[in-house]
């Protein structure tokens, strides 16, 4: 179950990350070009709220019971602060990417009641825009040395 769950967990990062580059770009150049908002806008927003919860449903099953690593680490907290990698994955990972769904649940719901289309494309670009900055910062990218995963997992 593991390996499945963590395969779709890295497989719905993808559809995150392409969500959220096109609701940010969207909301800046409505924002800035003063353009009307959308039904697409709209749309946009739910899918990029949707697969961040089904991210973060995915993200819970492994924190707290498929990982290994995180599941030990949870069993002696203190010795997993002391463990970068450890610390990166049951705390920092974590509160990044919770910080980042209620941005972008925060997002949605103010940007959908604003009153007119910029107030409604400046509020999606602030936070939508603070979310996608906390996944980037939240994602083990390859390139990080310790935490670094693969760019896609496929099993």
């Amino acid at each position: 179950m593991y390996p499945i769950v963590l395969t779709l967990h890295s497989l719905v990062r993808w559809a995150v990350v392409i969500l959220a580059v096109t609701v940010v770009v969207r909301a800046f150049v409505g924002w800035f070009g003063k353009r009307e908002w959308a039904s697409l806008d709209e749309r946009l927003g739910l899918f990029f709220s949707i697969s961040v919860d089904v991210q973060l449903l995915l993200g819970l099953l492994l924190y707290f019971f498929l990982s290994p690593l995180t599941t030990a680490a949870l069993r002696n907290f203190g010795a997993a602060m002391s463990n970068p990698v450890q610390r990166f994955f049951t705390l920092d990972h974590v509160l990044a990417m919770a910080i980042a769904v209620v941005l972008v649940h925060v997002g949605r719901a103010l940007s959908r009641k604003a009153a007119d289309a910029q107030g409604k494309h400046r509020l999606a670009a602030i936070l939508y825009g603070l979310a996608v900055l906390a996944i980037v910062l939240a994602i083990p990218w390859p390139f990080e040395i310790g935490v670094g995963r693969p760019l896609l997992r496929l099993g």
